[in-house]
């Protein structure tokens, strides 16, 4: 886990020309709600998890639940630059006869480790398996990441309730508040503010950061459990479609595919950034 910031920040920008080539390849749209956690992914599988693509059933891994599942071109993305399956794979998103599904199947690669795409149950399977590492005594911690949309549903505070009254201090939730979803601005749709006070009152210890910061990142979620004896909620305030221009905080990327005029600015882009 030594490896600098500056390398990060490489590997995001790689990362991000990844999603583009194969959501391009495939024709697939949910590429804006890919881009706002790509930043997030990066931090998470290059400084925080303990996972090791070698051994990735080992009984005390931490465990990472893509519940926001449409954003699942992220997550193959980074799995596939950190050796859990090859790029030949990375290259079957989407294709007839391939195991990279739109949205996340449950193990039907090495790394993961959920099957998302109705939302709003995610935090419930991710308190399941915190609660059972704190019955079984084990170390591993249970990260998941939901949507800001996702917040909507009354899943998300039944679980919440219940990670608190357990005391699951090795659950932690990141949302990805990109303050976008399907059919409007969230604020226009529900609004969930005051969001993190919201998550103080369930009994989490919460905090915020910038979610495109990745060395903030990397600090506050090295101080994980925010407070002992409480699960955690980190709201990450993120851009839909970012590092691409035309693309951030436009509603139509949310589901839009690439023309390949399209694809070709946002390559170029890239590479403006310095993507190798």
């Amino acid at each position: 886990m030594g490896l600098k910031m500056n390398n990060l920040k490489q590997i995001a920008r790689n990362l991000r020309r990844d999603i583009l080539d194969i959501s391009y390849k495939a024709q697939v749209g949910h590429i804006g709600s890919a881009l706002s956690i790509i930043d997030i992914l990066s931090v998470l599988y290059y400084k925080i998890l303990n996972i090791d693509p070698a051994d990735s059933k080992n009984v005390d891994r931490d465990r990472f639940l893509l519940s926001k599942g449409h954003a699942a071109s992220a997550l193959y993305a980074v799995l596939c630059r950190k050796h859990f399956f090859t790029e030949t794979e990375l290259f079957t998103f989407c294709q007839n006869g391939g195991r990279l599904a739109v949205h996340p199947e449950n193990m039907s690669l090495p790394g993961i480790e959920y099957a998302s795409g109705s939302l709003g149950h995610g935090l419930a399977v991710a308190g399941g398996l915190a609660l059972a590492g704190k019955k079984k005594h084990k170390q591993y911690r249970v990260f998941v990441l939901l949507s800001d949309a996702e917040c909507n549903e009354g899943s998300i505070w039944e679980s919440a309730l219940f990670a608190a009254q357990q005391k699951l201090d090795n659950l932690v939730v990141i949302v990805d508040y990109n303050k976008m979803q399907a059919m409007g601005r969230t604020e226009d749709i529900i609004q969930l503010e005051p969001f993190i006070d919201k998550w103080k009152a369930f009994g989490w210890g919460t905090l915020e950061i910038d979610g495109h910061n990745l060395s903030e990142m990397e600090k506050k979620l090295s101080q994980i459990p925010i407070q002992k004896n409480r699960p955690n909620a980190i709201i990450a305030h993120t851009t839909l479609g970012k590092g691409i221009s035309f693309m951030e905080d436009k509603l139509n990327w949310h589901y839009l595919t690439m023309t390949e005029e399209h694809f070709k600015n946002a390559i170029r882009e890239l590479e403006l950034q310095g993507i190798k």
